[in-house]
C-alpha cells in the first residue's frame, strides 16, 4: 500500500533540518572519540619491556640492550670508565 498523497519537495524540505542534525551529531561523536583515542594514548604508561627479549625470527633469547641512562649504566659501586 502506498501513501494517497506524495510530494516529494513537501518531504525534502520537512526531513531536511532532521538529515542535517543527525549529520553533525555523528561528525561531533568520531571528533570526540578521536579526541578521546588521542588522549588516552598520550596519556598511557607503555610497558617497559622483560628482562629477556626473544627474537622472533630465531627464537633464541637477546641480551638486553645496555641503558642510556647514566644511572643505571653501572651498579653502585662498580668503577666508572
Amino acid at each position: 500500500m502506498s501513501a494517497p498523497q506524495t510530494n516529494i519537495e513537501k518531504q525534502r524540505r520537512r526531513h531536511a533540518g532532521p538529515l542535517i542534525g543527525m549529520i553533525v551529531l555523528a561528525a561531533a561523536v568520531g571528533i570526540g572519540f578521536v579526541w578521546w583515542l588521542g588522549q588516552e594514548a598520550a596519556d598511557s604508561n607503555p610497558g617497559q619491556g622483560s628482562a629477556v627479549q626473544i627474537d622472533g625470527r630465531t627464537g633464541n633469547a637477546l641480551e638486553p640492550a645496555p641503558s642510556l641512562d647514566p644511572a643505571q649504566a653501572a651498579p653502585p659501586g662498580a668503577p666508572a670508565d
